[in-house]
């Protein structure tokens, strides 16, 4: 457990990731999200939680092999398109700030940065997808071994559950109030 690599991933990587999704939410916070772009890039934002979640679930608890890079890599670029569609969105419904556009930078690079190292630290079976080196290709699913350490996974989940799921999940809520307000509004004034 001294690959340098791995404990940059572990220690430094996935701590920034929560933060700078932490951060983002604030930014939506601050921005009034649920009375202007609302409820659908609220659903944006969940959508791109599952297409990052999914790859970190992997790498805590499977073997990193050749599926689990190409998952990750395919998961990675749907990302991308979806925080650019998340973008093109919420810039003409709300002010998108010059602090919630660098932490957006964050929030695309940290998984790349993630991914690269994931790719260095497994280089053989990277090569292997490309039909390079010694080594077959492993398209199993296989738990992790030697497994990461308890205490860390766990760190991880409740770290993700309280500064990702959470916040999230009341973004979703505070927004799918806001446009039960606004058709209660419009069904008022109609009236």
């Amino acid at each position: 457990m001294f690959d340098p690599t791995q404990i940059i991933l572990m220690y430094f990587i996935v701590p920034l990731w929560l933060l700078a999704g932490l951060a983002d939410w604030f930014c939506h916070r601050h921005s009034h999200i649920a009375s202007t772009a609302g409820l659908k890039e609220s659903a944006i934002h969940l959508l791109m939680f599952i297409e990052v979640g999914i790859p970190l679930l992997m790498a805590l608890f499977l073997d990193i092999n050749a599926l689990v890079i190409v998952v990750s890599v395919v998961l990675f670029f749907v990302h991308e398109l979806t925080a650019l569609w998340d973008v093109s969105y919420a810039s003409e419904k709300r002010h998108v700030s010059p602090i919630e556009q660098h932490i957006h930078s964050f929030l695309e690079m940290i998984p790349l940065m993630a991914l690269i190292l994931i790719i260095v630290t497994h280089w053989s079976q990277f090569l292997a997808l490309l039909a390079v080196g010694s080594e077959q290709a492993s398209f199993s699913l296989a738990l992790k071994s030697p497994a990461l350490p308890g205490s860390y996974v766990i760190l991880v989940l409740v770290a993700v559950g309280l500064v990702a799921i959470l916040p999230y999940a009341e973004e979703f809520y505070r927004c799918y109030q806001g446009r039960k307000n606004t058709r209660r509004d419009k069904a008022d004034s109609a009236n």
